[in-house]
């Protein structure tokens, strides 16, 4: 698993994700191909998936996100696959979860107004296959976003 050096190593890339890999092994106190090998080690194991930029979709014009709780009609058995397959297909579905228990699937759709989200909702999200039931909940704010581990 992770050693010491290793959670370091990550506890500064989530800190600082835009320092350059001779920075980082300069803070951490190792040559740069010493380091290279280890993050290659935790991209290998799964541990580092990849860098990424992060957008902010307000920035883009997009002022509304609505979270989809969905029901499916389990009776099909194809259901979730099938609904899957299409819901992935919407570009403004911006995140999908799945869950066991009454609700089945959250999806996270942005908008750039309701006119835009009353668009999307008729002509996309109804039109995906084996939704039993919808519950719309509207967000209002963030109050906590953040992908850092306590590592």
């Amino acid at each position: 698993m992770l050693d010491d050096l290793d959670r370091r190593i990550l506890r500064y890339m989530q800190s600082d994700p835009e320092t350059s890999i001779p920075d980082l092994a300069d803070r951490i106190g190792l040559t740069t191909s010493r380091l290279s090998r280890r993050l290659d080690k935790l991209r290998e194991s799964g541990v580092l998936r990849g860098q990424q930029a992060v957008i902010d979709w307000r920035a883009l014009g997009f002022e509304v996100e609505v979270s989809l709780r969905i029901t499916l009609d389990k009776t099909q058995t194809r259901a979730f696959d099938e609904f899957m397959e299409a819901a992935r297909l919407i570009p403004e579905v911006i995140e999908i979860q799945t869950f066991l228990g009454q609700v089945d699937v959250r999806l996270s759709v942005i908008a750039r107004d309701m006119g835009h989200y009353q668009d999307i909702y008729r002509r996309q999200i109804l039109t995906l296959p084996h939704i039993n039931d919808i519950e719309a909940l509207m967000h209002v704010a963030r109050i906590k976003s953040d992908e850092s581990l306590p590592i």
